[in-house]
């Protein structure tokens, strides 16, 4: 393929040059966001809101709201800008392509620039065999497209996953969702063929075992319980698991237990699915979560950071399990010609500025600093996650380790108050994922703000 005419137009800004330190002029909400609330309330859809933060701009780790606060992002958008808020780079790409071609679809006909993409994708993703992919607008429909593709392959009816996982909230990748009640009440029936197991979380093993002496048996189990008494194994198209499972409080399996499955799922012809939507494009420390675990994966399903911001996701496969026929599956905008020229320019960003080692170093610095946290104050119950993909976990009591999500939430609050923007995940726990351009003196600011947060949801109660 003939190579990119872009080219990098403008750098980061330099340390000296960049944004430093929170910024607090109003109270958050201040008095222009709480009319934008307001009126959010009236006119849009009840979903998923965390916090009433309004942003206006937004530039690497820190965003600027409405009332003239600038706030430190440790939540990159919910795990979209892994480089950075309006990187210019991507910005310049994104108006390039939008200026000559935004849409013609892909699936009905030919660019150049998807199968760039494509192709780029093949290379990064595990797994030395030829591989294809398929473009599509969000995490969730890529689930979806790569449920779809396992039955159609396997023509088998069973997909299995984990008790805690999250893969979206369409019909299909419902399914397979078992992170809150929340999310599946009242919409029964599913798609059907979904069967869950209990996930690989040591803090809160489900069998009361340890690790390592437990031999993993939160893995074998699926073929020592479930295959001998109530899931066919001769049933099942695929088993699909995050390598760190996002929604369901950012639990990292233990070493060896995705060898353990994949080494069942293989004597079974079973396809492993790979989620990457919230841990993929560096955010653990490498391309892909996976990594970390030693496997590889037959179908990979992407979305949120690939795009810094338009929605793109893809699906990546072993081609030998590519549809025989047309018709089989499509979409309109996948591969939208504008998202293609982000994700490239993306991709293109990660490498040039060497965010995956950016992100396990400055991982490894904040999981250090939450430790140190850890020890002050007594409610984290544990500190976890792999690069700059972190979690701590809140309990009433570390000797119970019952969860305390209202501490959670409170902590949440007093953050945002002080200028620190976090996101809950699990029953109880905070995720901590900045872009992977932070700064360690950004870290630091981060940590400092929390440890504050921290005594004084502890001082409401």
């Amino acid at each position: 393929m003939s190579q990119s005419t872009h080219r990098p137009t403008t750098a980061l800004p330099s340390p000296a040059d960049a944004p430093k330190g929170v910024v607090i002029k109003t109270p958050i909400p201040g008095p222009k966001a709480k009319k934008i609330v307001a009126a959010d309330g009236r006119f849009l859809m009840t979903s998923t809101k965390t916090a009433p933060v309004v942003v206006e701009s937004a530039a690497g780790v820190w965003v600027n709201d409405v009332d003239g606060n600038r706030l430190l992002d440790f939540t990159s958008g919910v795990g979209v800008v892994n480089t950075g808020h309006c990187h210019p780079d991507i910005v310049a790409a994104v108006r390039d392509q939008a200026g000559r071609l935004m849409h013609y679809a892909g699936t009905d006909y030919y660019y150049e620039n998807q199968v760039r993409l494509a192709e780029k994708l093949g290379t990064i993703v595990p797994g030395a065999f030829a591989k294809k992919v398929f473009f599509t607008n969000s995490g969730t429909e890529s689930v979806e497209a790569a449920l779809k593709i396992a039955r159609w392959n396997r023509q088998r009816p069973i997909t299995i996953g984990l008790l805690g996982a999250f893969h979206g909230r369409s019909m299909g990748s419902l399914t397979m969702t078992a992170s809150k009640p929340a999310q599946r009440a009242r919409f029964q029936p599913y798609a059907g063929g979904g069967h869950h197991i209990p996930p690989p979380y040591c803090y809160r093993c489900p069998y009361k075992l340890e690790f390592p002496s437990c031999d993993l048996y939160c893995a074998k189990i699926l073929k020592e319980l479930y295959f001998e008494t109530s899931i066919p194994p001769d049933d099942v198209a695929a088993f699909i698991a995050e390598p760190v499972m996002g929604e369901g409080g950012y639990v990292v399996p233990p070493k060896g237990w995705f060898g353990a499955l994949k080494t069942i799922l293989d004597e079974h012809g079973i396809l492993l699915i790979d989620d990457e939507v919230q841990a993929g494009f560096g955010r653990t420390g490498k391309w892909f979560g996976i990594e970390h675990h030693g496997v590889t994966p037959d179908i990979v399903a992407t979305a949120k950071a690939l795009g810094s911001g338009l929605p793109i996701g893809a699906m990546i496969f072993r081609k030998e399990l590519d549809y025989t026929y047309q018709g089989a599956h499509s979409n309109t905008f996948g591969g939208n010609l504008v998202a293609v020229a982000s994700a490239l320019a993306t991709l293109d960003v990660i490498e040039r500025e060497k965010l995956l080692e950016n992100s396990r170093v400055r991982g490894e610095q904040l999981i250090a600093r939450l430790r140190e946290l850890q020890k002050k104050h007594e409610v984290i119950g544990d500190v976890r996650g792999l690069g700059l993909m972190v979690a701590t976990e809140f309990v009433k009591g570390p000797s119970d380790k019952a969860p305390d999500a209202l501490l959670r939430d409170r902590v949440v609050e007093e953050s945002y108050k002080r200028g620190l923007v976090l996101l809950p995940c699990g029953k109880s726990s905070i995720r901590y994922i900045p872009p992977l351009v932070i700064r360690p003196e950004e870290v630091d600011e981060g940590v400092e703000i929390l440890d504050t947060a921290i005594t004084a949801a502890r001082r409401r109660g």
